[in-house]
């Protein structure tokens, strides 16, 4: 197998209608698990409120889990690869303005999931957020060699889950999630057509 073959990512290259498709059918399926997690289960969904102070509390740790990517992404040459491989898979063949649906969708029916209902499902303590930050980070396997992109996804969803549980606000998780897709998407996006 040459260099070239391995670096080829194991899903195929999808449209742009396949990736907005699949964001939103996933974002579904997230939500169904969720309302019947919340259903079945003897616990009730994280709160959020909207709050100005937590609001700005979630837009910061978006920037800083942004800034930490960016930092990871210059200096460990195995994430830059990992991440490279999934955001081509992901966003290259998105335009400008669907970065607004990467965030959102995403930003709302993971959090909804992963950190409103497996953080109370688990008893909202340190385990419950090591597993569901577990749990999220598989979610972002791509390929068999995507372990360092997986382990970043891992890392962020303890930044989440803690902001959740130190907060007691869902909304500071999904706002951080929504400003780390939007931010890191879009300077992703603008790099790569000027390289």
């Amino acid at each position: 197998m040459t260099h070239q073959q391995k670096n080829e990512p194991e899903i195929p290259y999808l449209t742009r209608t396949q990736v907005l498709m699949a964001m939103g059918v996933t974002a579904i399926i997230l939500w169904i698990i969720a309302k019947l997690c919340l259903q079945f289960g003897n616990f009730s969904l994280m709160p959020w409120r909207w709050h100005r102070n937590e609001l700005l509390i979630g837009t910061v740790l978006g920037l800083t889990i942004t800034g930490l990517s960016s930092l990871a992404y210059r200096f460990f040459p195995i994430y830059r690869q990992s991440a490279n491989y999934y955001l081509q898979i992901v966003l290259k063949p998105l335009a400008l303005p669907d970065l607004i649906w990467l965030g959102l969708l995403p930003g709302l029916s993971e959090e909804l999931l992963f950190r409103g209902v497996m953080l109370p499902a688990l008893g909202f303590d340190h385990f419950a957020v090591i597993v569901s930050s577990i749990c999220f980070g598989v979610l972002h396997l791509s390929g068999s060699g995507q372990w360092a992109y997986v382990i970043w996804a891992t890392i962020v969803g303890v930044i989440l889950g803690y902001s959740a549980l130190l907060t007691g606000n869902l909304l500071v998780p999904i706002v951080a999630h929504v400003v780390t897709n939007l931010v890191s998407s879009y300077f992703w996006k603008i790099q790569q057509s000027n390289s």
